[in-house]
């Protein structure tokens, strides 16, 4: 393997991948939340640097070829993980999480299964479009995590009349909670449906690869 920076890039993606639930074991929260929404925000964005530069300077590797989408998987897989840990295994967050896991292991199936034919599976736009949707709903659901602790850090101590006359505007909001109460839950929403999204997109491209591998998947009758 060349030390390009594409590679490095890759690399760096892969090693930051496991780093994820370590955050969480060292800091609190809301800090662990931050620390891992701008780890997983950097990871995405040398996604798409690593690829774009290996094309553009000509130094696309097998190596990269290799690594780029195992790199991609764990990042995406173990934030889910994390998430849906800290969530509380949410049935809404749970069950989206479930699709595209099946999704990533089905396809690598197929692709190991279809070794060199592999080829026939390229990524497509499609494909594409579920990876940007699913990484932008993670980022977004780890800034749930930011709202809601740094929400319960300013309650911490008050009663609960005084947070209810706060939230209902009768007591001047001089410490943000109806910020981060409003933060939390639009965060909430919103990250949850581009993951439902994210996972009927799973659906799909899952569906056209398998169907692009049914051919190299038919046994010769002389086989049979």
């Amino acid at each position: 393997m060349k030390w390009t920076l594409p590679n490095i890039l890759t690399v760096a993606r892969l090693l930051a991948a496991p780093l994820v639930p370590v955050l969480f074991l060292y800091f609190a929260r809301p800090w662990a939340d931050w620390y891992a929404m701008i780890l997983f925000i950097v990871a995405s964005i040398t996604d798409y640097l690593d690829g774009y530069l290996a094309r553009a300077w000509k130094l696309e590797s097998l190596f990269g070829a290799a690594m780029d989408p195992i790199a991609d998987k764990a990042m995406v897989l173990i934030a889910l993980l994390v998430i849906n840990g800290y969530a509380g295994m949410t049935p809404w967050i749970l069950l989206p999480s479930a699709l595209i896991i099946y999704r990533e292991v089905f396809v690598s199936g197929l692709r190991e299964t279809l070794g060199d034919k592999a080829r026939a599976l390229k990524v497509t736009n499609l494909a594409k479009w579920k990876t940007t949707v699913q990484m932008v709903a993670i980022a977004i659901l780890f800034s749930t995590g930011i709202f809601e602790h740094s929400l319960l850090d300013r309650i911490q101590g008050m009663d609960d009349q005084m947070v209810a006359a706060i939230m209902n505007g009768d007591v001047a909001d001089e410490i943000g909670l109806r910020f981060y109460a409003t933060g939390m839950t639009w965060s909430a929403w919103i990250g949850i449906g581009l993951l439902w999204i994210a996972g009927i997109l799973t659906l799909i491209t899952g569906w056209d690869y398998f169907s692009k591998a049914m051919p190299f998947l038919r046994e010769d009758p002389e086989d049979a």
